[in-house]
């Protein structure tokens, strides 16, 4: 069994992946920043799993993460960066300076971050690979609205086969692309809503509620571990295959 620290982990596709790997036996170490979740999440999961408070914009406490990992399993054998945030969906000129700063932190920052903190303890370990997870924008599309947020990922996919290049021996990094996932970030910040029923027809075609997809991912996260990985749950055939089937076959991914 491995063990595996998760960012990002008190909600959404990190706790669902948090779940699935708890299922499956493995060591996990997670973190959130809103200490009330935590708190939640804490008394929900089995006893082994370590839940903690940390602010992935802050270095030292991944590293304190880290370090209290490390104290209570051992050698890391997976880190997951998964925090991540959105914001309204308005031009950038429109967006609060703090809003995208806020944004900006936590997905490009976190990343930073956490690769730092993790690279850093498993070169001295001698193993271990660091997982990114990609979003809307790591392909180079955009959507109006989401630049800023856009930007993060493709700044975040860049960054990840950049260290491809350069990790020490033994350590290695990947990317995670969960695809459209029903959580509270693929419907955040529609202020119209027409706006949100026309992404609706969109989203019961490609999305996926967290049940579907994070046991998924948590499985190839742990068995695809190599440097360069890419793992794709919405892959371009999948894509081609559920419109094609769209005007036969309907779907509700949102369960409502």
């Amino acid at each position: 069994m491995s063990t595996v620290v998760v960012t990002g982990g008190t909600r959404g596709i990190g706790l669902g992946m948090v779940r699935a790997l708890l299922a499956r036996g493995h060591r996990v170490a997670l973190c959130g920043r809103d200490s009330g979740r935590v708190a939640a999440v804490r008394a929900e999961l089995p006893g082994d799993a370590l839940v903690t408070t940390a602010d992935v914009s802050d270095r030292k406490q991944l590293q304190t993460l880290w370090d209290t990992a490390s104290d209570r399993f051992g050698d890391i054998d997976i880190w997951i960066n998964n925090a991540g945030v959105s914001h309204d969906r308005k031009p950038l000129w429109e967006l609060p300076a703090e809003a995208t700063r806020g944004v900006l932190e936590t997905n490009l920052l976190g990343v930073l971050n956490g690769s730092a903190v993790a690279l850093t303890g498993m070169a001295a370990n001698g193993h271990g690979h660091v997982w990114n997870m990609e979003g809307l924008g790591s392909d180079g599309r955009s959507v109006p609205g989401l630049i800023t947020y856009g930007a993060t990922k493709r700044a975040v996919t860049y960054l990840t086969d950049a260290l491809a290049a350069e990790v020490p021996p033994g350590v290695s990094v990947g990317l995670l692309s969960p695809g459209m996932v029903v959580t509270d970030l693929l419907t955040h910040g529609y202020s119209d809503p027409r706006a949100l029923a026309k992404a609706r027809k969109v989203f019961d075609i490609l999305a996926d509620p967290v049940e579907t997809v994070a046991p998924w991912l948590a499985e190839r996260a742990v068995s695809r571990a190599r440097n360069g990985a890419h793992v794709r749950w919405l892959t371009t055939p999948k894509v081609i295959g559920r419109f094609a089937v769209a005007p036969l076959r309907k779907r509700n991914p949102f369960g409502t």
